[in-house]
C-alpha cells in the first residue's frame, strides 16, 4: 500500500459529522453541548464546527500514514457513544440494544431523534475502525473501552456544570436545564416565566 497516496475515508467522515450532529443537537435542544460549560456556547460551537470541518476535510484527503490519527478519532467517538448508552437512563429494544430514555436533560420526547444520531455515529466509527484505518496499529481501538468510564464521568461533570450555569444565567442554549419553579401552580405559569434569551 502506498502510505503517501491520498485516501478517502467516508466512514470516518460520517463519524465526524454524526458526532458533531449529536453535539449540535444538544445545543439546539437547550442542554448546552460538550465544552460549553468551560468555553461558553458560542466558543464551544465554533470549536466543534472547526474541528468537524477539519476532520471531514482531512478524512477525505490525508494519506494512509495518517491512519493512526483517524483510528484515535474513531475510537474516541465510539467511546463517547458507549458512554452515553451506558451512563444515562436506558431500556432495551426488542433487539436487545440499549435505548436512552433520557440523557443530559433532553427528556424522553427527544430520545426518538437523539438515539439514532448516536447509533449512526457509533456504527460508522466501528465500521471505520474495521475498514478504513489499515495502517493504524490494530491495538489502537483498545483505547475505546478504557475511555468509556472517563467519558461517563466527564459527561456527568459537564452536565452538573451546565445545570449550575442554567440556574445562574438561563438562556436559549441551556433552557431545558433550568429547574421549574415549583411555587408556580400550573404549566402555563411556568411557561410564562421561562427564560426567552
Amino acid at each position: 500500500m502506498n502510505r503517501t497516496a491520498r485516501r478517502r475515508r467516508p466512514l470516518t467522515r460520517v463519524t465526524a459529522a454524526a458526532t458533531a450532529g449529536h453535539a449540535f443537537f444538544e445545543l439546539a435542544a437547550g442542554v448546552g453541548m460538550p465544552l460549553a460549560s468551560l468555553l461558553g456556547p458560542f466558543t464551544a460551537a465554533t470549536a466543534w464546527a472547526i474541528g468537524t470541518a477539519t476532520a471531514w476535510r482531512a478524512g477525505g484527503t490525508r494519506p494512509s500514514q495518517d491512519d493512526p490519527a483517524f483510528a484515535v478519532l474513531n475510537s474516541v467517538s465510539l467511546a463517547a457513544v458507549i458512554a452515553h448508552l451506558t451512563g444515562w437512563p436506558r431500556r432495551r429494544t426488542r433487539l436487545g440494544l440499549p435505548w436512552l430514555t433520557d440523557c443530559e436533560g433532553l427528556g424522553p420526547r427527544l430520545m426518538p431523534y437523539y438515539n439514532p444520531i448516536l447509533y449512526v455515529s457509533g456504527t460508522a466509527a466501528v465500521a471505520a475502525l474495521l475498514l478504513e484505518n489499515d495502517s493504524a496499529p490494530r491495538r489502537l481501538p483498545l483505547l475505546t473501552p478504557a475511555l468509556v468510564p472517563l467519558l461517563v464521568a466527564a459527561q456527568r461533570a459537564e452536565h452538573r456544570r451546565l445545570k449550575a450555569i442554567a440556574a445562574a444565567r438561563p438562556g436559549w442554549w441551556n433552557r431545558r436545564l433550568v429547574e421549574p419553579d415549583i411555587s408556580l401552580d400550573t404549566a402555563a405559569d411556568q411557561r410564562r416565566v421561562a427564560p426567552n434569551g
